[in-house]
Protein backbone atom coordinates (compact mmCIF):
# COMPACT_ATOMS: atom_id res chain seq x y z
CA UNK A 1 0.00 0.00 0.00
CA UNK A 2 1.24 3.48 -1.13
CA UNK A 3 2.22 6.28 1.67
CA UNK A 4 2.37 9.67 1.82
CA UNK A 5 5.48 11.76 0.78
CA UNK A 6 6.82 12.12 4.77
CA UNK A 7 9.97 12.87 5.10
CA UNK A 8 13.77 14.02 3.13
CA UNK A 9 14.06 9.64 2.61
CA UNK A 10 10.33 10.12 0.45
CA UNK A 11 11.79 13.49 -1.39
CA UNK A 12 14.91 11.22 -2.56
CA UNK A 13 13.06 7.80 -3.54
CA UNK A 14 10.85 10.78 -5.69
CA UNK A 15 13.47 12.70 -7.08
CA UNK A 16 15.74 9.68 -8.12
CA UNK A 17 12.97 7.64 -9.86
CA UNK A 18 11.40 10.95 -11.59
CA UNK A 19 15.01 12.44 -12.91
CA UNK A 20 15.23 8.26 -14.26
CA UNK A 21 12.15 8.94 -16.05
CA UNK A 22 13.58 11.60 -17.30
CA UNK A 23 16.68 10.16 -18.62
CA UNK A 24 14.99 7.40 -20.08
CA UNK A 25 12.05 9.98 -21.95
CA UNK A 26 13.14 10.28 -25.36
CA UNK A 27 11.67 13.88 -25.63
CA UNK A 28 12.64 15.52 -22.67
CA UNK A 29 15.88 13.04 -21.53
CA UNK A 30 18.17 14.36 -24.41
CA UNK A 31 17.69 18.37 -23.08
CA UNK A 32 18.55 16.40 -19.82
CA UNK A 33 21.94 14.55 -21.01
CA UNK A 34 23.03 15.73 -24.36
CA UNK A 35 21.85 19.94 -24.39
CA UNK A 36 22.34 20.34 -20.78
CA UNK A 37 24.89 17.84 -19.80
CA UNK A 38 23.24 17.55 -16.30
CA UNK A 39 25.74 15.91 -13.93
CA UNK A 40 23.47 14.03 -11.88
CA UNK A 41 25.62 13.16 -8.62
CA UNK A 42 25.62 17.15 -8.36
CA UNK A 43 22.03 17.57 -9.90
CA UNK A 44 19.88 15.60 -7.97
CA UNK A 45 20.94 16.11 -4.27
CA UNK A 46 19.87 20.03 -5.24
CA UNK A 47 16.63 18.85 -6.31
CA UNK A 48 16.33 17.12 -2.55
CA UNK A 49 16.54 19.93 -1.00
CA UNK A 50 14.64 22.31 -3.61
CA UNK A 51 11.59 19.87 -3.18
CA UNK A 52 12.21 19.61 0.63
CA UNK A 53 12.15 22.96 0.86
CA UNK A 54 9.04 23.89 -1.21
CA UNK A 55 7.27 20.77 0.62
CA UNK A 56 7.86 21.42 4.10
CA UNK A 57 8.66 24.43 4.48
CA UNK A 58 12.86 24.00 5.05
CA UNK A 59 14.95 26.54 3.92
CA UNK A 60 17.83 24.44 2.84
CA UNK A 61 17.91 24.85 -1.34
CA UNK A 62 20.37 27.16 -2.32
CA UNK A 63 20.00 28.54 -5.64
CA UNK A 64 18.26 29.94 -8.48
CA UNK A 65 16.56 27.24 -10.85
CA UNK A 66 15.58 30.23 -13.53
CA UNK A 67 18.94 31.66 -14.47
CA UNK A 68 19.74 27.98 -15.19
CA UNK A 69 16.45 27.43 -17.42
CA UNK A 70 16.99 30.58 -19.04
CA UNK A 71 20.73 29.51 -19.90
CA UNK A 72 19.43 26.61 -21.37
CA UNK A 73 16.53 27.72 -23.31
CA UNK A 74 19.63 30.05 -25.13
CA UNK A 75 20.91 26.77 -26.42
CA UNK A 76 17.41 24.80 -27.18
CA UNK A 77 14.05 26.74 -26.70
CA UNK A 78 12.11 25.35 -23.96
CA UNK A 79 9.29 24.72 -25.84
CA UNK A 80 5.24 24.20 -24.49
CA UNK A 81 5.50 20.14 -25.33
CA UNK A 82 8.58 19.95 -23.18
CA UNK A 83 6.50 21.48 -19.97
CA UNK A 84 3.96 19.10 -20.49
CA UNK A 85 6.07 16.36 -20.71
CA UNK A 86 8.19 17.41 -17.91
CA UNK A 87 4.78 17.86 -15.41
CA UNK A 88 3.44 14.81 -16.86
CA UNK A 89 6.08 12.22 -16.08
CA UNK A 90 6.73 14.16 -12.76
CA UNK A 91 2.77 13.40 -11.92
CA UNK A 92 3.06 9.70 -13.03
CA UNK A 93 5.94 9.46 -10.85
CA UNK A 94 4.27 11.03 -7.75
CA UNK A 95 1.22 8.61 -8.28
CA UNK A 96 3.15 5.03 -9.27
CA UNK A 97 4.78 5.92 -5.31
CA UNK A 98 3.05 7.98 -3.19
CA UNK A 99 -0.78 8.84 -2.05
CA UNK A 100 -1.89 11.93 -0.29
CA UNK A 101 -2.34 15.36 0.86
CA UNK A 102 1.37 15.77 0.48
CA UNK A 103 1.32 14.31 -2.79
CA UNK A 104 -1.34 15.85 -4.15
CA UNK A 105 0.72 19.45 -2.99
CA UNK A 106 4.03 18.61 -4.59
CA UNK A 107 2.45 18.04 -8.04
CA UNK A 108 0.50 21.52 -7.43
CA UNK A 109 3.72 22.68 -6.52
CA UNK A 110 5.21 21.39 -9.25
CA UNK A 111 2.13 22.73 -11.57
CA UNK A 112 2.56 26.02 -10.60
CA UNK A 113 6.59 26.41 -10.84
CA UNK A 114 6.86 24.31 -14.49
CA UNK A 115 3.79 27.13 -15.62
CA UNK A 116 5.46 29.83 -13.86
CA UNK A 117 8.99 29.14 -15.10
CA UNK A 118 7.69 28.62 -19.06
CA UNK A 119 6.25 31.85 -18.91
CA UNK A 120 8.90 33.84 -17.82
CA UNK A 121 11.12 32.07 -20.53
CA UNK A 122 8.81 33.04 -22.86
CA UNK A 123 8.23 36.55 -21.74
CA UNK A 124 10.14 38.92 -24.87
CA UNK A 125 14.10 39.38 -23.25
CA UNK A 126 13.63 42.95 -23.07
CA UNK A 127 11.01 42.57 -19.97
CA UNK A 128 13.26 40.43 -18.14
CA UNK A 129 15.64 42.07 -15.55
CA UNK A 130 17.96 39.28 -13.47
CA UNK A 131 19.28 40.94 -10.87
Amino acid sequence: MKSDISDRNDIIVLVDAFYKNVALNEQIGPIFTDIAKVDWSHHLPKMYDFWESILFGKAIYKGNPMLSHFALNEQIPLQTEAFNTWKKLFFQTVDDLFVGANSDLIKQKAQSIADLMHFKINLPQSKIKIV
